[in-house]
């Protein structure tokens, strides 16, 4: 439609105002003028790529979960692994789950996760904070020492020796203490620290603000993206710890459970209260191994969407600033 001379022309309404309107979430971004547009061979290969590798992720987790939750004349007639349901039954879960071994390891691994996560997070929001601060006493030193931390390690014996020192084999400490700070993510959160406007932290100091009400009130809520990532890098860490829980502790009761995981896998022994249940055939071994690696996987599954609309602008951000 053309507008006749002396009458303005046809305004669309969705980009009066606000300029073009902003894609659906079904339609690609809009593409910039210089970059070249697809061809067709190209978007299917990029497809084709793309299914195979989402394939290749979640067909074995496919078969895990429905190992886990068939029968043990399922799993017979399989020959093990059961790749199409049969007879689905939860006896391996309400197994599990009715105590014993494997339900206070859970309890552990979940207390141990959230205890050393809260106190990982703290320690290196701290640090990462004061680094970020040019002016702070001695932050080059601090930093110097902390990069070298990351090219020389002790190794596994002074370590072992230190901890046995402190008195901390046969405690949770254990499982917290060795590892607990990762000086990459400490460099993650300094380095979207100090892209934060230094006027708007000049400003609230000119209110009256301390470094921790500054800290509290103006640089974590504008850090939630990076903060979001490095503590799910801390829990999922936490979770998935094994080494250390079988280095220091002797105490079975105490182990989390990534351990007792891996004593059903390589069916050193059956958790208590379940091994009378595969012997009379009610459970199948190879179900109950299953099923606790689906109870191992799936908060670090259930988790992991709702942080990852947060690693682009948390993770890359802060490296590249740092």
């Amino acid at each position: 439609m053309t507008a006749t001379v002396g009458e303005p022309a046809a305004v669309d309404p969705a980009t009066a105002v606000d300029g073009p309107a902003a894609p659906r979430w079904w339609q690609a971004p809009p593409r910039p003028v210089w970059e070249e547009r697809p061809t067709r061979a190209g978007l299917g290969a990029k497809g084709l790529v793309l299914a195979l590798a989402c394939l290749g992720i979640l067909f074995p987790l496919w078969i895990v979960l429905v190992t886990s939750l068939s029968s043990r004349r399922t799993i017979d007639e399989a020959g093990g692994l059961v790749m199409v349901p049969g007879d689905i039954t939860f006896v391996a879960y309400r197994e599990l789950l009715g105590g014993g071994q494997v339900t206070r390891a859970a309890v552990v691994s979940v207390a141990v996760t959230l205890v050393g996560t809260l106190f990982s997070m703290t320690v290196s929001v701290l640090c990462a904070y004061g680094l970020s601060r040019t002016g702070s006493l001695g932050h080059r030193w601090i930093l110097m020492v902390l990069l070298a931390t990351m090219f020389f390690s002790a190794g596994l014996i002074p370590t072992y020796l230190l901890v046995q020192s402190l008195g901390l084999t046969d405690t949770y400490l254990a499982l917290i203490l060795p590892g607990a700070i990762s000086v990459f993510n400490i460099l993650v959160l300094r380095g979207f620290f100090m892209g934060i406007s230094q006027e708007l932290i000049d400003s609230a100091r000119i209110d009256g603000a301390g470094d921790l009400r500054i800290l509290r009130q103006i640089v974590m809520p504008l850090s939630r993206p990076v903060i979001a990532v490095i503590t799910l890098f801390y829990a999922v860490g936490y979770w998935s710890a094994w080494f250390n829980a079988s280095l220091y502790l002797n105490d079975q009761d105490m182990m989390p459970l990534q351990n007792v995981m891996i004593q059903l896998v390589q069916k050193q022994e059956a958790p208590v209260g379940l091994g009378q249940a595969i012997k009379t055939g009610e459970l199948s071994g190879l179900a109950v191994q299953m099923a606790v690696m689906v109870m191992a996987l799936l908060p670090v599954a259930v988790l992991s969407p709702f942080v990852q609309r947060h690693f682009k602008k948390g993770m890359l951000t802060g490296a590249v600033k740092g």
